[in-house]
C-alpha cells in the first residue's frame, strides 16, 4: 500500500509543480491567463489521478501484488538459456516478433542485438476522445523493446529492457499502464516456455536413444543365439553316416561343428564381437560344407592379423558367407569358391564375402531379408558410419563388402 501511495503522490507532486511554473509564468504575463491554467490543471490533476489509478489496476493484474519495480515504466530482465549464441537470438527475435503491437523490429544478428518498437493499445478504448484525449499526455504513447545476447560457455543470456521511447524525466509525468511490464513477463514466460519444450524434446530423443540401442542389443543377441535348424540337423545326419564310412571325416566334421556352436553362444558381456571371432565362425561353418561338398567347395582367406581385433556385429560375417553359398554355389552345378578377405583404407576397414556362383543372374539380386538385416544391424550400431555394398565378381559370382570405421570400440555400442 505504502508503494502504490508513494507513486501516486509522486505522480500528482510532478503535475503540480508543473502546472505551478505555469501559472507563475501566465500571472507574469496576464492574470486571466494565469486563471485558465489554474483551471486547466485542476482538470488535469483529476486526470491524472484517474490515470495513476488505471495503472495500478494494470500492474495488479500482470503481476498480481504490485512488487519492487514492477509499477515503474521501464522493465529489465536479464535470462539465461543453454543454447549457444546464435540459437538464442533467433529465439529471442521470433519471441519478440510474436508480441502484440509490434511496428518494427530491427535484428542485428551481427552484434546480437534487437530494436523493435512496441506501439501502445490503450486497454480502454480511450482513443475514441481523439486527438485531444487529455489521458493522452499522461501515458506512455512510444515504447520500444532493446535486447542484447551474451555469448557463454554453452550457454547465453538475454538483457531484455522495456521502456518508453522518451527520456526518463518522462516517468515524474507519465504512466505506461503496465504495458512494458506485460511486455518483459510475455517475453519471460514464452523464453521459459521454449526452454521447456526443448528440454521435453531432448529427454525424449534420449529416452528414445536408449530404447533404440536396447532394441539393437535385443535383436543381435537373438540372432547370435540363433542357429539355423536345417543346417544342424543335416551336419549331425552327415556326421552319423560318417562314422560308418569315413571315421576320421566324421570326427573332422564334430570337430568343426563344436567350433562353430561354441562361436555362437550368446554372450550375454557385449554386443559386439570381433573380426577373429567372427572368421573363426565362418571357417567351421565352411570346413563343415567343405567335407559335405566335397571338392565342390574351396575356400580362400586374406585378413590381416592386425584387422582381427576389429569390433563387428555378430553373425554378420556368417550371414554373408551363407548368401554367398545359398544363392551363389549351391545352385550352381561343379566346382566353386568363397574368398574372405579384409583391407585397411585409412580410416576404415572393409571386409569382403565374394563367390564365383550364379552371381545376379540367379535367385537372388541383394534385396534379401537377409541382406537387408544386415543393413538395419550396421545402422543399429554405427549409425551413418558403416556401409554394405554388393557388386558383380569376375567372371562370375558376387561380391559383398561390409565396410566400417577402423576407430570404433566396443564401448560405442553400449
Amino acid at each position: 500500500m505504502t508503494k502504490r501511495i508513494f507513486f501516486m503522490f509522486r505522480l500528482v507532486l510532478a503535475w503540480y509543480l508543473l502546472f505551478l511554473v505555469l501559472f507563475i509564468v501566465a500571472d507574469s504575463l496576464w492574470s486571466p491567463l494565469a486563471r485558465l491554467v489554474t483551471l486547466v490543471g485542476f482538470v488535469t490533476l483529476v486526470f491524472v489521478v484517474i490515470r495513476a489509478f488505471s495503472h495500478l489496476a494494470r500492474v495488479r493484474l500482470i503481476a498480481g501484488k504490485p512488487k519492487p519495480g514492477t509499477l515503474a515504466n521501464r522493465q529489465t530482465r536479464q535470462i539465461e538459456v543453454p543454447f549457444e549464441a546464435d540459437e538464442a537470438f533467433d529465439l529471442l527475435d521470433a519471441t519478440i516478433r510474436e508480441l502484440p503491437g509490434i511496428d518494427q523490429i530491427d535484428s542485428m544478428r551481427g552484434h546480437l542485438q534487437i530494436r523493435a518498437s512496441a506501439r501502445y493499445n490503450d486497454p480502454y478504448d480511450l482513443k475514441l476522445l481523439g486527438r485531444y484525449n487529455p489521458f493522452g499526455w499522461i501515458v506512455s504513447q512510444h515504447n520500444r523493446i532493446l535486447a542484447t545476447v551474451t555469448r557463454g560457455d554453452g550457454v547465453s543470456s538475454f538483457t531484455v529492457v522495456c521502456e518508453p521511447v522518451l527520456a526518463p524525466w518522462s516517468d515524474w509525468l507519465q504512466v505506461d499502464d503496465g504495458v512494458n511490464l506485460e511486455n518483459a513477463e510475455a517475453i519471460v514466460r514464452a523464453i521459459s516456455l521454449r526452454v521447456s519444450q526443448r528440454r521435453r524434446s531432448e529427454q525424449s530423443a534420449a529416452t528414445q536413444t536408449v530404447t533404440e540401442k536396447e532394441l539393437a542389443t535385443a535383436k543381435l543377441s537373438l540372432l547370435q543365439a540363433q542357429v539355423e535348424p536345417h543346417f544342424l540337423y543335416n551336419t549331425l545326419a552327415s556326421a552319423q553316416y560318417l562314422t560308418r564310412t569315413d571315421a576320421a571325416s566324421a570326427d573332422a566334421m564334430l570337430g568343426h561343428l563344436i567350433q562353430y556352436l561354441r562361436h555362437s553362444l550368446p554372450r550375454t558381456d557385449r554386443a559386439l564381437s570381433t573380426l577373429g571371432e567372427e572368421l573363426e565362425r565362418s571357417r567351421a561353418y565352411l570346413e563343415i560344407l567343405k567335407i559335405r561338398m566335397g571338392p565342390r567347395l574351396s575356400l580362400q582367406i586374406d585378413v590381416p592379423d592386425d584387422l582381427l581385433p576389429t569390433p563387428l556385429p555378430p553373425m554378420m560375417l556368417q550371414t554373408l558367407v551363407e548368401n554367398a553359398i545359398k544363392h551363389g554355389l549351391e545352385p550352381r552345378p561343379g566346382e566353386g569358391c568363397i574368398w574372405i578377405f579384409g583391407r585397411r583404407n585409412d580410416a576404415r576397414i572393409a571386409v569382403t564375402v565374394a563367390d564365383d556362383g550364379l552371381g545376379f543372374g540367379g535367385e537372388t539380386n541383394g534385396t534379401g531379408i537377409g541382406l537387408k538385416n544386415v543393413r538395419e544391424r550396421l545402422r543399429l550400431v554405427y549409425g551413418d558410419a558403416a556401409t554394405l555394398t554388393i557388386a558383380a565378381n569376375f567372371p562370375s559370382g558376387v561380391a559383398t563388402t561390409i565396410s566400417v570405421p577402423a576407430s570404433f570400440t566396443k564401448g560405442d555400442a553400449a
